[in-house]
């Protein structure tokens, strides 16, 4: 079992094609892998073990008849606990929505059931998405596979312990303004935001919906590749859907080269706030892209500095508008229906029950910044630094091809230290953020380890909105060139749980 829980996507979903394994093998050898280790980890909320052996069946039934197989049919994956899926829980990481069985699929859901990928349940994650740190969740935090007592990153943090603790090959996260890269720089994973829109957002809890993406998170970057052509592409039933082609991702990662492109660094994200060995990692990141024949020039972005103040006006104003759905009213938990209170008072019982502290936290936020008197202040003014944000990027990739940057300012940091200190908490995000506000796609892949604690460190790589195959291409060769430095990828080096 050790050895096939190791094995790629890709490599996985050769084996099940040719016969060599089944997909009942497959799924039921991660199923006993988050058996063994989950209580420990607690990166799943809910395994639906019926669901993905039934799936695991029909894949490998399809086989035997003959017929032609998708590129990752078989393939197990963690499913982020904010895609709704038919007849199995969503809970968003909320009590408010705690036992909630949504009567149909995301789109995304659909995609991954369509091209024969085999869900293994629903992962951890911070309430609504709002975190850094996978600590808001109301069933418990997540632990990192690399150091239990560390955050796995957040707020998709148990997708990203799943993989790092080879539970599932595959995983899929959200991003609404690191949450997919972050987690992947704590855990020494490939975690992507695809470009805004790309990838549908039917059936996906609103969070800020302007900022909100879902994207792919896997252990290498040929099998994020893999996952993102399953899930992107045009969704009528999202209003925000991008209605043009699906970039040749794929191609992109298989061909892994930068030799000839223009690589930027942007000189405000360095400085006070980022950990030494961080920038270490990071600036040998850049001399190792320097040497395979990338032009390195240097950039400076004014308006990034303004970002994470921008966010935490757009994104809470946001959720205040989308999470006043939750009245107890329709679905979710209900407080005191007893008939001795009103409906506005059950609505309120119910989200003091339901909501956690952060939720609570940025709707009040939100809603005082989109409140008459102050709108123009807060609000208007935080759109306005978007605009100046998306500005910074144009002028940037007239001059370059694509952007790097460390992922996190800081490796995982201890399990409570931060919260009491949402500030210190919301600038995990300082290197991320800019690209969900600009709608640009993203990447995070492994870069080494903080010479100070041993833990991982990401590199991001920053592309115009829809070429996100320059991720990939870049990203390939990086992770290629690493490799071959470490002789055997980074996560062989986390500690065994």
């Amino acid at each position: 079992m050790a050895d096939l829980i190791k094995l790629t996507a890709a490599e996985t979903a050769a084996k099940i094609a040719s016969g060599e394994l089944t997909a009942v093998e497959v799924t039921e050898a991660h199923l006993a892998r988050i058996e063994s280790v989950d209580e420990k980890v607690n990166a799943f909320l809910h395994v639906d073990r019926e669901g993905a052996l039934a799936q695991a069946r029909a894949v490998d039934e399809k086989r035997e008849r003959g017929e032609e197989l998708g590129p990752l049919a078989g393939v197990p994956l963690a499913l982020k606990d904010i895609f709704t899926t038919e007849g199995v829980p969503t809970t968003v990481g909320s009590k408010i929505l705690e036992g909630w069985i949504p009567p149909y699929d995301a789109t995304l859901t659909k995609k991954l059931k369509e091209a024969d990928v085999v869900i293994l349940g629903k992962t951890n994650m911070d309430e609504f998405a709002m975190g850094s740190s996978t600590e808001n969740s109301a069933y418990g935090p997540t632990g990192n596979p690399w150091d239990l007592t560390r955050i796995p990153g957040g707020s998709g943090g148990g997708s990203a312990a799943a993989l790092a603790a080879y539970e599932a090959p595959l995983a899929i996260g959200t991003d609404t303004g690191g949450s997919i890269r972050q987690p992947a720089a704590m855990t020494a994973t490939v975690g992507v935001k695809p470009t805004y829109g790309a990838v549908s957002r039917y059936g996906m809890v609103a969070f800020s919906s302007s900022l909100d993406q879902g994207g792919p998170c896997a252990r290498t970057v040929l099998d994020a590749a893999l996952l993102h052509a399953v899930i992107a592409g045009h969704d009528e039933l999202d209003s925000t859907s991008v209605d043009q082609p699906v970039p040749d991702v794929v191609g992109a990662a298989r061909e892994g080269q930068v030799r000839g492109l223009r690589v930027g660094v942007v000189k405000e994200f360095r400085g006070e706030g980022f950990q030494d060995g961080v920038m270490q990692r990071f600036d040998e990141s850049v001399e190792l892209l320097r040497e395979q024949g990338a032009e390195i020039v240097e950039l400076s972005c004014p308006s990034f500095e303004k970002a994470v103040s921008a966010y935490y006006l757009i994104a809470p104003s946001e959720c205040s508008s989308n999470l006043a759905r939750f009245d107890a009213l329709r679905y979710g938990l209900r407080v005191g229906d007893d008939g001795t209170h009103s409906a506005e008072e059950v609505t309120a019982l119910s989200r003091e029950e339901g909501f956690g502290p952060e939720v609570k936290r940025r709707v009040m936020l939100g809603t005082y910044a989109l409140s008459s008197g102050y709108y123009d202040a807060y609000y208007g003014s935080a759109q306005k630094v978007r605009t100046l944000i998306a500005r910074d990027f144009e002028k940037s990739f007239e001059q370059v091809d694509v952007i790097v940057s460390p992922t996190a300012p800081t490796t995982a940091f201890p399990i409570g230290e931060r919260a009491d200190d949402p500030v210190a908490m919301y600038l995990s995000d300082l290197c991320t953020i800019p690209a969900n506000l600009a709608g640009n796609a993203a990447m995070s892949i492994p870069c080494g380890l903080a010479p100070e604690d041993g833990l991982p460190v990401g590199l991001q790589i920053v592309a115009p909105a829809m070429a996100d195959d320059r991720l990939y291409r870049v990203g390939a060769a990086v992770e290629a060139a690493f490799e071959a430095r470490w002789g055997h990828p980074l996560l062989e080096e986390a500690p065994s749980l």
